[in-house]
């Protein structure tokens, strides 16, 4: 047996519809029949009355004419008239009068024997009266009953057969959207995954799922292309500073260099494989963070201490870059420390770099009043002046790898365009979200964090230890380089 196999929706359905068919016209039925038994035995009291009645009438005519020797005449005459049934008649102390030869029916037949007892008036006649006993065989009416009884047991189960194969018939036709469901899945490849869920006239409980699944097609699709166009692009970034190390091998190499020289092709080796780690450390940390690892937060605490320590770390770069930077609010959540402020500096050293010389980085902290399920949450908003940055570049901000062009020329450093994913990651690991807005020369880029129920403050170690790992004040910011970031 397959243990893979299951029941068959049609054969199950057929069956139970024919099972409780079956129920109600068996309840039905034997209410009919019970009727039908009723009527019979009816009937039956009904015959036994009518004859007693006629042979009442004879008993009484007869003794008037011609007293007891006219009744056992009248009697004998009529013996074939009363065929079925028994009779014999007493005077009035109780010797016989008469009696029928054949032996009387309620001895043959006494499941299906009728009696009836009664008196007749023979004012001609010593006592005054006769006792008739008449006994009537009903076996031809019990059999009619029998007989309609089996034609209902017989009529209940062919029904019951009639409706489990039209059931099955019917389940088959209305499960063939199904089947051609799922035939179109057995279709859909990693070749074809553009391929979608269709029906010409789909049943109103089949569209939800359908679209439903549609949707998750979709997904998956991006989730598909995306990973193709990581792999690519975490090629590319990889074959650049392998290509250097091979070429600075290559050319120490080449010819005996004195020892000062070779160290500082080693330097030059040792920046490159720092890059490389930087970059394999934050492929890490966001693969952590896609298969669903949790901030480890600390105690509730005043986050503007937090702020200000990640804008002091800055001052050097914002003094390089001609601007100032100032933080503005104050919430108070438990939060990954950590996380928060690797975050923070990749928002911050990007603003730095894309502003507009002589001009502020504001830094924001507030806890928005709106009701949500993300609550309490804080917003940290980090705002630049500068180049505005196109509406269709900033829903991929937050991807991994995604840079735009004018950035690419803008800025001379060396960038992964990591920087902005890992934003996005910290704040998806504290149940938040991140957000972006441009225009009119001014760029906020930010995110949200929740706050956590008690159980789940002390979850999400490798996260809280990869952020340690990638530096939360490195000197370096690697960072998804957007223009106005």
């Amino acid at each position: 047996m397959n243990p893979t196999a299951g029941h068959s929706i049609s054969q199950r359905l057929s069956v139970q519809i024919a099972v409780m068919t079956m129920i109600v016209l068996g309840g039905i039925f034997t209410t009919l029949w019970l009727c039908v038994a009723m009527l019979i035995k009816e009937r039956s009291r009904d015959e036994m009355e009518f004859r007693s009645e006629v042979l009442s009438l004879a008993v009484a005519h007869a003794a008037k004419a011609g007293g007891e020797t006219a009744i056992v005449g009248k009697m004998e005459s009529m013996a074939t008239m009363r065929a079925g049934t028994w009779l014999e008649l007493r005077r009035a102390d109780g010797s016989q009068l008469y009696v029928d030869d054949d032996e009387p029916a309620h001895r043959r037949t006494p499941a299906h024997a009728v009696e009836h007892r009664f008196r007749v008036e023979t004012p001609t006649m010593a006592g005054g009266f006769v006792v008739a006993h008449v006994v009537g065989d009903a076996e031809q009416n019990v059999r009619m009953g029998q007989n309609w009884a089996w034609i209902l047991v017989i009529a209940t189960l062919a029904s019951g057969a009639i409706v489990a194969a039209g059931a099955w018939w019917r389940a088959r036709r209305l499960l063939q959207p199904l089947r051609e469901l799922a035939a179109q899945t057995r279709a859909i490849s990693p070749q074809r995954l553009d391929q979608r869920l269709a029906l010409a006239d789909p049943a109103e409980e089949l569209q939800p799922w359908i679209t439903q699944f549609n949707a998750l097609m979709s997904r998956v699709g991006q989730a598909y292309a995306q990973l193709e166009g990581f792999n690519a692009d975490v090629a590319h970034e990889l074959r650049t500073p392998i290509a250097a190390l091979m070429g600075h091998v290559e050319v120490a190499l080449s010819r005996d260099r004195p020892a000062a020289e070779l160290r500082e092709t080693m330097a030059l080796l040792l920046e490159e494989l720092q890059q490389m780690s930087a970059l394999i450390d934050d492929m890490l940390f966001l693969s952590r963070a896609d298969r669903g690892a949790r901030a480890r937060r600390s105690a509730a605490r005043s986050l503007r201490p937090l702020a200000e320590q990640v804008v002091e770390y800055h001052e050097g770069v914002l003094d390089e870059a001609g601007v100032r930077a100032e933080v503005v609010g104050q919430a108070q959540l438990a939060v990954d420390e950590a996380l928060v402020r690797r975050a923070l500096s990749n928002l911050l050293s990007n603003a730095a770099r894309y502003a507009e010389r002589g001009s502020t980085v504001r830094v924001s902290i507030e806890m928005p009043g709106v009701a949500s399920d993300c609550d309490p949450r804080v917003r940290f908003t980090v705002e630049n002046r500068g180049a505005t940055i196109d509406t269709e570049v900033l829903p991929r901000l937050f991807d991994r790898f995604f840079r735009a062009e004018v950035a690419r020329s803008a800025c001379q450093e060396h960038h992964h365009g990591l920087g902005l994913a890992i934003v996005a990651a910290v704040a998806r690991m504290h149940g938040g979200d991140t957000f972006a807005q441009s225009n009119g020369g001014l760029t906020r880029i930010g995110f949200e964090l929740c706050g956590a129920p008690e159980s789940s403050s002390h979850q999400g170690g490798d996260a809280h230890a990869s952020g340690d790992a990638g530096g939360a004040l490195a000197p370096q910011p690697r960072l998804a380089s957007a223009p106005g970031l």
